[in-house]
């Protein structure tokens, strides 16, 4: 089995404390992976902290079935990280997450209809996807989110937290932060809040998507 760069995965540990210093985790809530390539990914180990995160904190497992491959128990939510990844190849980065104010919204009996209060989300992120509560670290989780993420870029969590996927870190972080925004301001404005025309979306998807396109090339 070809060997993992220390660089490789000194970029995850810094990049796991990137998320916590975003107040988008607290203790050994949420977990970060990485796809390696087609047949492995780091993952952060069962009951480690993203803010204290060191490379004895990270597992490697196969995408195929999440099994261990360097001894290290893998967070729970394995599952629903190697789906993502077997489900779609434009994907390197996952995040799961607890942010305080989407966390709010997940644990609120009216639903949200649309989270597009600020340009970025419809920009970065698109649609949100909706997971009913499951038990964490389940089979049932973790087929729930896989197939949500096969067409959504971010997803809320009924009463559990939320989860976002990208190419990079940097834009996985960039979703969540942004996300966790909308949220802040939907649950402030309350019935007041201002949803963006569908004409403003529409045109800032597009131009997201377009963006993507380009980066990806």
């Amino acid at each position: 089995m070809k060997n993992i760069s220390e660089t490789y995965v000194q970029e995850f540990v810094a990049a796991a404390r990137r998320v916590a210093e975003h107040g988008l985790v607290l203790c050994s809530s949420g977990n970060l992976s990485r796809r390696v390539d087609d047949e492995r990914m780091l993952i952060t180990t069962t009951d480690s902290w993203m803010s204290t995160m060191s490379k004895d904190q990270v597992a490697v497992c196969r995408v195929a079935d999440g099994e261990t491959l360097n001894g290290k128990q893998p967070s729970k939510e394995i599952g629903f990280h190697a789906g993502i990844f077997r489900e779609r190849s434009d994907v390197n980065v996952v995040l799961h997450y607890q942010s305080p104010y989407a966390t709010i919204l997940s644990c609120r009996q009216q639903q949200v209809e649309d989270y597009s209060v600020i340009p970025e989300i419809p920009y970065y992120i698109g649609p949100v996807a909706v997971v009913p509560y499951l038990t964490p670290g389940s089979h049932e989780l973790a087929d729930a989110i896989t197939s949500a993420m096969k067409r959504h870029d971010v997803a809320i969590l009924r009463n559990h937290g939320q989860v976002a996927v990208g190419k990079t870190f940097d834009e996985v972080i960039t979703k969540a932060v942004f996300f966790e925004l909308a949220c802040k301001i939907i649950l402030h404005a309350g019935q007041h809040v201002q949803v963006m025309s569908k004409e403003a979306i529409a045109e800032l998807q597009q131009k997201g998507k377009a963006n993507r396109t380009r980066h990806s090339i």
